[in-house]
């Protein structure tokens, strides 16, 4: 398992150089995204959400279950929010930044969008390791065989996710395999146990994550998110993901049924 470096910014414009990268890892990490004001407003955002659902008893949104745990105190928290712009005009109008959109391009040649009310819309997950936190980890996974239990073939997604915490690659985070998102269909369904394997890998990779960086992966590349050797708000790391995607325009509403794969499966993920 080792550290990979990255200098890559988004500027106005994705460099041949950034899309050839993409292109063999299934994976690239731009830094210094959002701006260190930018971060403070959307936390602030996600915990007056919290504040919110957690008083009015919401426990879905648009068909989607929300995860809760408990902090340190054993405060009840919300591990995993769903459609969270739609409930945000700032986190509305940060999936409209022109930036976020260039990098639609990685899935040429195919026709992508943002889907803000689709899949689970923006999510944001919030990783807290204490006892009775439900949400430390997640194990190896692609995220491409929801499209099987939908009923609909694999169709090529892009995950971004934008980190509002620093989380460097000792104290865990996200890992990758590179260059599996060009697996065979075989390996993408049965190449590890899905959610349920969290072991190391000799061939994955990690990053140093600061707080306001983006990245970029493939659905179909093996991901996962070691746990955080830390206890307690140290071991907190907070990212957006916002779905790129492509296919048939399936939006949700609030009147959508529960996915059957939420019943079963208590790792659902990002």
């Amino acid at each position: 398992m080792k550290k990979w470096n990255s200098n890559f910014e988004l500027g106005d414009a994705l460099t041949t150089e950034q899309l050839d990268f993409f292109e063999k890892n299934g994976i690239i990490v731009f830094r210094n995204f959002l701006s260190k004001e930018k971060v403070h407003v959307y936390l602030e955002e996600i915990k007056r959400l919290e504040r919110e659902w957690l008083s009015d008893g919401r426990e879905k949104v648009n068909g989607i279950p929300l995860k809760f745990g408990k902090d340190e105190n054993n405060n009840k928290t919300i591990q995993r929010f769903c459609f969270t712009s739609k409930y945000s005009e700032s986190l509305h109008q940060l999936l409209d930044e022109p930036k976020l959109k260039l990098l639609i391009q990685l899935l040429a040649p195919y026709e992508g969008r943002i889907g803000e009310d689709e899949k689970d819309g923006l999510v944001v997950n919030n990783y807290l390791n204490t006892p009775n936190s439900t949400f430390t980890q997640m194990g190896w996974h692609t995220d491409s065989p929801r499209d099987l239990f939908l009923g609909q073939k694999i169709m090529p997604m892009l995950n971004v996710g934008i980190h509002l915490d620093n989380c460097p690659f000792e104290n865990g985070g996200l890992r990758v395999i590179p260059g599996t998102h060009k697996q065979s269909m075989f390996k993408l369904l049965f190449g590890k146990k899905y959610f349920i394997d969290n072991n190391d890998d000799p061939k994955e990779v990690g990053f140093d994550m600061f707080s306001g960086d983006l990245s970029v992966h493939d659905g179909r590349l093996w991901h996962r998110v070691k746990q955080c050797p830390l206890y307690g708000e140290a071991s907190r790391r907070r990212v957006m993901y916002v779905p790129i995607i492509t296919g048939k325009y399936k939006p949700k509403t609030e009147k959508s049924k529960t996915p059957f794969y939420h019943r079963f499966t208590s790792s659902v993920h990002h």
